[in-house]
């Protein structure tokens, strides 16, 4: 009866990171992942429904707040959306094992570029 509960703290917390921008849609994959058992290509779709409105719902803050750059805006979008068609594509046809290390990789090399780098 209970066992709604950690993924409900789990989607809060995620909610609260993606609306400071943190990624919290990763930590969230990470989770589906790693501790409920979900197979990783179903937790990527259904990390990218989180973030839909996750992300929608936090815009407008960032907006009112000046943090949106208008003139690199539009170029970005285009350059997200073509990588993120080719990348759902290559997912699709990889091996699940692959991708798994893949994330896995990436996860570590942004961790230890966090660890040791000086911000400024």
């Amino acid at each position: 009866m209970i066992e709604w509960i950690l993924p409900l703290a789990v989607g809060a917390a995620t909610g609260v990171l993606s609306g400071f921008g943190v990624g919290g849609g990763t930590l969230l994959l990470v989770y589906m992942t790693a501790f409920a058992g979900v197979e990783q290509r179903l937790a990527q779709g259904i990390n990218l429904l989180y973030f839909l409105p996750a992300g929608l719902l936090a815009l407008p803050a960032h907006v009112r707040n000046g943090y949106i750059e208008k003139p690199v805006l539009f170029p970005a979008i285009g350059a997200g959306l073509l990588c993120a068609a080719l990348a759902s594509w290559a997912a699709t046809a990889m091996d699940v094992d692959l991708l798994r290390k893949l994330f896995g990789g990436f996860l570590i090399a942004v961790g230890l570029r966090e660890l040791f780098t000086r911000p400024g």
